[in-house]
């Protein structure tokens, strides 16, 4: 069972890490197997702007008992006198469903960032979230990933992506997803960029990583928009508040319509 001493180079958002770590083991005991992060921290574009990915892993579905527990702990993580308290984001994942991809999309006990509160969702019930954690995770307390997450064949993770580019293009084309801010409108760029990125090369990296493959390989006519998004970046909670540039909401609508038909 690994520990790593130092698992993220900030050491306010480590004393955060074993926080959690050793909260989420004193509250599950024998459910327990291990907590790990994943996302930017994983691919190693973190920043002091970036979310906190984490997943616990649990050998069973978390009781009544439990979440009522994981909910007081983390509203006392969220109340510590640190940003990074407020940007922790990850699921409780059993060990069965983690093994492989669930065509079900069943909810999983999930913390937002920015949230105190444990939800049920399926945001990371996901083959990117499982190849990013089996290929990239950091083991803040338990056994590798790879002993618990089966290989992904890139074929399964390419249909998946481009589910999500088609399914949340339409949303915002509708406007059923608003891009109308500093930050959805720079994410959907940046996003996009990383999806046809994980088409042509059938693996995830790391969004800076996806902007340079952008700028080299998609058409320059998006050279600008895609430098302004990465540029944009900083400062993520102001910028949500912010309105975005009309001109680049329109340019980014017609950058998703672009990648949508070159991803066909």
């Amino acid at each position: 069972m690994t520990t790593p001493q130092d698992p993220t180079q900030f050491p306010e958002l480590n004393t955060i890490l074993e926080q959690l770590t050793s909260g989420v083991q004193t509250i599950l005991g024998s459910n327990f197997i291990g907590v790990y992060l994943q996302g930017s921290f994983a691919v190693g574009d973190a920043d002091q702007h970036s979310d906190v990915d984490f997943l616990v892993v649990i050998c069973q579905p978390l009781s009544a008992a439990e979440v009522i527990a994981l909910q007081e702990l983390h509203g006392r993580i969220y109340d510590q006198p640190s940003d990074w308290a407020k940007h922790l984001e990850g699921s409780y994942f059993p060990k069965d469903l983690l093994r492989w991809g669930d065509l079900a999309h069943t909810k999983l006990w999930y913390l937002d960032n920015t949230s105190r509160t444990l939800e049920p969702s399926d945001h990371d019930n996901s083959l990117v979230v499982r190849w990013q954690a089996r290929e990239h995770g950091i083991v803040l307390v338990g056994p590798e990933l790879k002993t618990l997450i089966d290989p992904i064949p890139a074929q399964d993770l390419r249909r998946e992506v481009r589910a999500v580019m088609r399914d949340w293009g339409e949303e915002i084309i509708s406007e059923r997803y608003s891009i109308d801010n500093r930050w959805a409108q720079p994410f959907a760029v940046i996003s996009y960029c990383r999806m046809l990125q994980t088409l042509e090369t059938g693996a995830i990296q790391s969004k800076l990583a996806a902007v340079r493959w952008g700028l080299e390989h998609l058409d320059p006519r998006w050279a600008e928009l895609i430098q302004r998004a990465w540029a944009d970046r900083p400062d993520p909670s102001t910028k949500f508040r912010t309105p975005a540039d009309p001109q680049d909401v329109q340019q980014t609508l017609e950058f998703i319509r672009y990648a949508l038909e070159i991803s066909l």
